[in-house]
């Protein structure tokens, strides 16, 4: 047989799906009649697909047609190729549809629960064939991936000054204050007002895990001054075991603070105006991701 190459690998299929019915039907007419087209038409493109082939794919007779041997073995193949191709072509349906895929989502630390997790439930209820990858990190590593292409979409801690960034608020929290159980402060106190934090140490995250949230907490907590930051932890469980040594405060997202529940600390909020933070899902504008499509779609 020839090696030479066929340049139109679409007129290819199309014969090769012709043969295939007729392999099944041994018969030119009624393999036309299935594939709706002329016998005439059939019998040219069989023999089209002989001499591509450079061999005899069935015994023509007058009551129809075998196979010959290789003619068996490539309809063998023909029927998996063609199996593969239309497995193939529903993937790529499903992809623009926003059916299937892959989400490669990202959660910020300091907001798990909630409207998140109810968001991303939502999601993989509704489109359970769609593959989604989960991490978590601070906002600033989730939006250094995103820039990257690593991942899809990210929650974050906005304001995320990025123009190459999409971002739209998900759920906003209250800031509380965090004092150790036997601070002056929660003795029979239920709000502290923003004049009696200042210049108390206090503890909290490294900045450059968070840049926006960092100074929207410090503008909204000592918005006058008098931060006194005497201690550094990496995330917000660490910062809470900290002021249960009774020598520190925190301001804490409430959500992240009453799941973590942690002995010898308790838990004030503050005097109106009533301090938040949000949580904001972002994502590239220029992505083009059907599944990530379907999951903006749920903000709505």
């Amino acid at each position: 047989m020839s090696d030479t190459p066929i340049p139109d690998a679409w007129s290819d299929l199309r014969r090769l799906r012709y043969f295939a019915v007729l392999a099944e039907e041994l018969h030119f007419t009624r393999a036309a009649a299935r594939l709706s087209i002329a016998q005439p038409a059939l019998s040219q493109q069989i023999r089209a697909l002989e001499r591509q082939l450079d061999v005899p794919l069935v015994h023509r007779t007058s009551r129809g047609c075998t196979l010959t041997e290789v003619g068996a073995r490539v309809a063998d193949e023909a029927n998996r190729l063609l199996a593969e191709v239309n497995a193939g072509t529903s993937r790529i349906r499903d992809l623009v549809r926003g059916r299937g895929g892959r989400l490669r989502l990202a959660y910020t630390r300091s907001a798990r629960g909630g409207r998140v997790d109810a968001l991303v439930a939502r999601f993989r209820a509704a489109h359970p064939d769609v593959e989604v990858v989960p991490e978590t990190a601070w906002t600033a590593p989730n939006v250094a991936g995103l820039l990257a292409g690593r991942l899809d979409a990210a929650f974050v801690r906005p304001p995320v000054d990025e123009p190459a960034l999409a971002c739209r608020a998900v759920d906003t929290e209250e800031l509380l204050l965090a004092l150790p159980a036997g601070h002056p402060l929660a003795a029979g106190r239920r709000r502290i007002g923003r004049a009696e934090v200042v210049d108390l140490p206090a503890v909290m995250w490294p900045r450059e895990n968070g840049p926006g949230m960092f100074d929207r907490t410090i503008a909204q907590v000592w918005p006058r001054g008098g931060f006194r930051l005497v201690r550094q932890e990496p995330d917000d469980e660490q910062l809470l075991r900290a002021v249960t040594q009774g020598d520190v405060v925190a301001a804490v997202p409430a959500g992240r603070a009453r799941a973590l529940r942690l002995r010898g600390v308790r838990l004030r909020r503050f005097t109106a105006p009533t301090p938040t933070v949000d949580v904001a899902l972002a994502w590239p504008r220029d992505s083009t991701n059907p599944a990530l499509r379907r999951f903006l779609a749920l903000l709505d």
